[in-house]
């Protein structure tokens, strides 16, 4: 179980009451389906008021891994999620009552992402949380997908009241609570940092599985004292607390055209350049740019977390 948290600025589950029951152990259990993007996940907490602790009791997910050089388009997505999401939530119930022959009966709420996303994948996983709500007689809560990464992050890391830095596939936002509300202190003004290095992957061929930015990352790690990779400057784009990659994406695409190039193999002068380069150098940038509007927003709201 993971530790009760403190001075928490948003009110405890007790306050939403009207909304579900504890079970009859006296614990607020809650299934939650996920399926805003490529990956499909089913969840189910456990809350204790005696001891104001969370458990995670099973946490079952599959990804839709597009091909080589192509995004993850919303209809295959979906097509997706309906195939896996039935066996995905029979497993997390089965994990976390395995003895159990009408697990259903201990769960308190049913919990869905209401947006942002994908509309096809979030509308196959929204049926399919009305659907199971309505035949159990369950109450349905709807999430906001950004606030839910948040809390995640908080209840994890025990951070009562953090600067949160949230980033994925399609938002950068710097993030703080103030007067009674989560509020946006820095963003980028284009895309997304997780578009920008999933559109650089697919330029230079990397794979999606398990994830672009993950094998982005490998490449970078290539880097040490003993064989350093060479760092490229590209452009450092921060205007005020925002960021902006667009421009960063267009530069890197044009440098992957230029002869000094080499996509494969190894370097044969100074002047030219590897895929491990150019993923080292993006990154670097990408991460200093962020890092940079996150330690602004912590000295502008007096935070430490």
């Amino acid at each position: 179980p993971i530790a009760p948290l403190h001075n928490l600025p948003l009110p405890r589950p007790s306050h939403f009451s009207h909304l579900y029951k504890p079970n009859a152990a006296g614990k607020t259990i809650v299934l939650g389906i996920e399926g805003s993007a490529n990956k499909c996940g089913v969840g189910v907490l456990a809350y204790d008021p005696q001891t104001s602790t969370y458990q995670t009791l099973s946490n079952p997910r599959k990804t839709y891994i597009s091909p080589k050089g192509c995004g993850f388009l919303p209809k295959e997505t979906s097509w997706h999620h309906q195939s896996h999401l039935v066996s995905i939530i029979r497993a997390a119930l089965n994990e976390a009552y395995p003895n159990e022959s009408h697990p259903q009966r201990h769960l308190s709420a049913i919990a869905f992402t209401l947006g942002p996303g994908m509309g096809g994948p979030l509308k196959t996983c929204a049926m399919a949380a009305r659907s199971l709500s309505l035949l159990w007689k369950i109450p349905l809560i709807a999430v906001n997908h950004c606030i839910a990464h948040i809390e995640m992050g908080r209840v994890a890391t025990s951070a009562s009241d953090p600067v949160v830095l949230y980033v994925s596939g399609g938002n950068t936002q710097v993030i703080a609570y103030s007067d009674g509300r989560y509020r946006i202190f820095g963003e980028t003004i284009d895309i997304a940092v997780g578009n920008c290095l999933d559109r650089f992957a697919r330029v230079v061929g990397l794979s999606n599985d398990p994830s672009p930015g993950y094998n982005i990352e490998l490449e970078a790690r290539k880097h040490s004292k003993e064989t350093p990779l060479k760092f490229v400057e590209l452009p450092y784009v921060v205007k005020g607390m925002d960021v902006s990659f667009s421009g960063l994406l267009t530069h890197i695409e044009e440098l992957t055209r230029r002869k000094d190039f080499v996509k494969d193999g190894q370097k044969q002068n100074e002047k030219q350049f590897t895929t491990a380069d150019l993923c080292y150098s993006l990154q670097e940038t990408i991460f200093a740019m962020l890092i940079e509007i996150t330690e602004r927003t912590m000295a502008h709201c007096g935070q430490n977390s």
